[in-house]
């Protein structure tokens, strides 16, 4: 039930330039993905991030978009990644079975993908402190379900940690600099 490095790929949905800034707690959700992602690439975990509709929307916040992977973007339309064409054959490619996420609106696209996920087979992991909806109602009500669901509500410091397994690594020592 730990999350893994070697079977664990992270998924950043939706935190784009014309959304995020209308969620709740857009700072947290821009800490945390950045910090997830730093964490990722520096133990070689597969990343992909999901852009609903950017044509509307905007493309990812800036924030992440410098740490996002050459290819690693994928459009979509459908509220659930999972429904999108090509989508999971993308997660398939990665040869993992845990997908830890995190974005927004925590309780249409997070939710429905991370039910897509579970449905798909997947254990799935969000992030909670890096998750948002534009209002606290939605987010907490997403949280709940989430969970009754059978996903696993953690943390930033929960993934990141996880990842690293032990301390006295170079990866330790760089990345829990991150969390100070």
């Amino acid at each position: 039930m730990r999350i893994k490095v070697q079977e664990s790929c992270l998924l950043i949905v939706d935190v784009q330039e014309r959304l995020a800034p209308v969620m709740e707690n857009p700072r947290r959700v821009l800490y945390g993905g950045a910090t997830l992602m730093r964490a990722a690439l520096r133990l070689s975990i597969p990343i992909l991030v999901t852009e609903q509709y950017p044509k509307g929307l905007g493309p990812t916040m800036i924030d992440l978009r410098s740490l996002v992977p050459e290819g690693a973007i994928f459009e979509k339309v459908h509220f659930a990644s999972t429904e999108e064409p090509g989508f999971l054959d993308r997660l398939k490619a990665f040869g993992r079975r845990q997908v830890v996420m995190a974005g927004i609106e925590s309780h249409i696209c997070v939710t429905q993908t991370a039910l897509g996920l579970l449905e798909a087979g997947y254990e799935v992991f969000v992030v909670s402190d890096a998750c948002s909806s534009r209002r606290l109602e939605s987010y907490e009500a997403a949280m709940r379900r989430l969970d009754a669901a059978g996903a696993k509500l953690v943390t930033v410091e929960m993934a990141v940690f996880e990842w690293l397994f032990k301390a006295g690594t170079p990866e330790f020592k760089d990345l829990s600099a991150l969390i100070k």
